[in-house]
C-alpha cells in the first residue's frame, strides 16, 4: 500500500513536471478518496522533497490496525495483508528499510504490514496543510478515521479543516452536499495553489 504505489504516485508526478512546462511545480496538490485518502496520509508522512503545498483527504485511513476491526469490509486488508498479528510479513514488506530479520528484537515474523504501512505511525513526519472530508454514515472507513487525521493536523499545528457530512456514507451523493463538497475543495486549493 505504501511501497510501491507510494513510489508510483512520486515517480508520476515527477515525470508529468517535468513534461509539461507549463505547469507550476511550485503549486502542486493532491487529492484523493478511500485508497486515495489513504495515500494522503502516507504521502503527507513520506514526502521529504514536499511536492505538495496542500492535500485533500476524504474518508481516507488514518491507522490500518484499527481500520481492520472497524470496517464492514474486512476481505480486502484481510486478503492483502493477513490478520493483524498472525501472518508473516508479504514480499512488498520485505522490500522496506525497517523489515530486518536479523535484527535480536524483531518478532520471529518480523513486522506486518498493518506495521510498515499505517500512516498513523508517521505523523510525526506530517507538515503539509490537509483538508480532510469525511461522511458519518460511512462503515467501510468509518468516521473516527477522519476525526484521528484531523486530531492529528491540528495537534501538530499544521493547517486543517474537517468537512464533515452527517447523512453520506462512503462517497458524497447528495446534491447540496455534492455542492458543499467541490466549494470546499475547490477554495482549499484555490489557497494554496493559487
Amino acid at each position: 500500500w505504501g511501497g510501491q504505489p507510494y513510489r508510483d504516485c512520486m515517480a508520476c508526478t515527477d515525470f508529468i513536471l517535468s513534461q509539461y512546462q507549463y505547469l507550476n511545480a511550485d503549486k502542486v496538490g493532491a487529492l484523493g478518496a478511500s485508497y486515495g485518502g489513504y495515500m494522503i496520509n502516507w504521502i503527507n508522512g513520506h514526502d521529504q522533497e514536499k511536492k505538495f503545498k496542500c492535500l485533500v483527504n476524504h474518508d481516507g485511513i488514518f491507522g490500518l490496525k484499527n481500520l481492520y476491526y472497524t470496517t464492514e469490509e474486512q476481505w480486502f486488508p484481510e486478503w492483502e495483508f493477513g490478520i493483524p498479528y498472525v501472518t508473516n510479513p508479504s514480499d512488498e514488506s520485505k522490500k522496506d528499510s525497517r523489515f530486518n530479520p536479523d535484527d535480536a528484537n524483531a518478532s520471529k515474523t518480523g513486522p506486518s504490514q498493518y506495521e510498515l504501512y499505517d500512516p498513523s505511525l508517521f505523523v510525526d513526519q506530517w507538515e503539509t496543510p490537509t483538508l480532510v472530508i469525511q461522511g458519518c454514515k460511512d462503515y467501510r472507513v468509518v468516521e473516527t478515521e477522519g476525526i484521528a487525521t484531523f486530531t492529528a493536523l491540528q495537534r501538530k499545528g499544521i493547517e486543517s479543516r474537517f468537512l464533515v457530512f452527517p447523512d453520506e456514507n462512503h462517497w458524497c451523493l447528495k446534491a447540496q452536499n455534492s455542492m458543499q463538497w467541490y466549494l470546499t475543495v475547490t477554495q482549499w486549493l484555490e489557497k494554496f495553489l493559487k
